[in-house]
């Protein structure tokens, strides 16, 4: 996409076009023209060469650089940034990126990154890259691959494309933590959370399946991760089954959630079922029951993510790198042998 052709879809001259992007006043065009351009120019992809913009703005390319911006994406949902796992994610970035002599100009999400003066203020701001939080579909890396020149991503959900990576395997962890409940002896184990193009779902699959357990859809909830939906999952998985004697939650606030559903139910944890979550926020350890957690290398996946993204904008290595990081399961307190006889709900209930 040239300027030319954004001037042609837009309706309007080159010069105004190019005056809209190299910001030559808050008078260049109508608001709403503006609006147009920046929305043309981000669903296109095209993007500034950032070396003319810094001359004709009299800044060197080196001061631009000096300056050492960086952005931090939350892909899931915009909630994601309140959610423990993936604020801790992003502390790390910040962190790792200052000890570099870089900061972290903007934290975004899908919905920020469509918006048309966000193209705008990055080039502006000299954002040199980003750093993924969480699982991003194609259509989206896509357009952060156009937007940035400088792309890593962290998470449990590895994206398939040629990205620099750092993981820890949804779906390995996800099966690990089956097998634990297994391994205790559990044969009826439930699993609330994500189920569409989700790792820690198929890690479940497979280790089921692995174990020549047979899968019952009616012990699969499908809810998005969060505290309320693990509460209401919990409600309505008790309630239209039987026989249910350890519950997998895809991440500690879903398994938060749950445990507090059972609690009113009259359900105890985990003499009448076991509950297990994965992320091991820092949460986990202090609740009345304690929960038992697979333990995610929070701290070190954001560090590593933000090393490589730094060391690609600042020349070094030219491979898409894949780094695979090490969990383990954080035994507590809200996990044990099952039960002799299952919990059933009382008439009424």
């Amino acid at each position: 996409m040239t300027l030319k052709e954004i001037a042609k879809e837009a309706g309007v001259s080159v010069s105004t076009v190019s005056r809209v992007i190299n910001r030559k006043g808050p008078h260049v065009a109508r608001p709403e023209l503006q609006n147009r351009i920046w929305e043309i120019v981000g669903r296109t992809g095209y993007v500034p060469n950032e070396n003319a913009l810094n001359l004709k703005k009299n800044t060197p390319p080196e001061a631009a650089l000096a300056q050492g911006a960086i952005a931090c994406l939350f892909a899931r949902t915009p909630e994601s940034i309140n959610d423990p796992f993936f604020s801790q994610l992003a502390r790390s970035v910040e962190a790792a990126a200052f000890h570099e002599g870089y900061r972290v100009q903007y934290s975004l999400t899908e919905v920020d990154v469509q918006q048309p003066h966000m193209l705008q203020s990055l080039v502006d701001q000299h954002v040199r890259g980003v750093v993924i939080l969480g699982r991003c579909d194609r259509k989206l890396l896509h357009l952060l691959k156009q937007i940035f020149r400088f792309v890593s991503y962290t998470g449990l959900n590895p994206p398939e494309a040629n990205y620099d990576q750092i993981i820890c395997d949804g779906q390995e962890v996800s099966r690990a933590a089956v097998e634990y409940l297994l391994g205790l002896g559990h044969q009826n184990v439930a699993y609330i959370g994500e189920t569409n193009n989700e790792n820690r779902y198929l890690g479940y699959l497979q280790a089921l399946e692995d174990h020549g357990v047979s899968l019952r859809e009616d012990y699969v909830c499908s809810v998005m991760l969060s505290t309320e939906n693990g509460y209401r999952g919990t409600w309505e998985l008790m309630r239209r089954t039987e026989g249910v004697t350890a519950i997998l939650c895809a991440n500690d606030l879903t398994a938060i959630g749950a445990m507090r559903a059972l609690h009113e139910m009259g359900v105890r944890t985990p003499q009448d079922v076991s509950i297990m979550g994965i992320d091991d926020i820092d949460m986990a350890q202090y609740m009345s029951t304690k929960l038992t957690s697979v333990h995610i290398p929070v701290e070190e996946m954001g560090q590593m993510a933000t090393k490589i993204l730094l060391d690609r904008i600042n020349g070094g290595h030219s491979i898409h790198m894949k780094i695979s990081m090490p969990f383990y399961i954080a035994e507590r307190e809200s996990c044990a042998k099952p039960p002799k006889t299952p919990w059933r709900p009382r008439q009424g209930q």
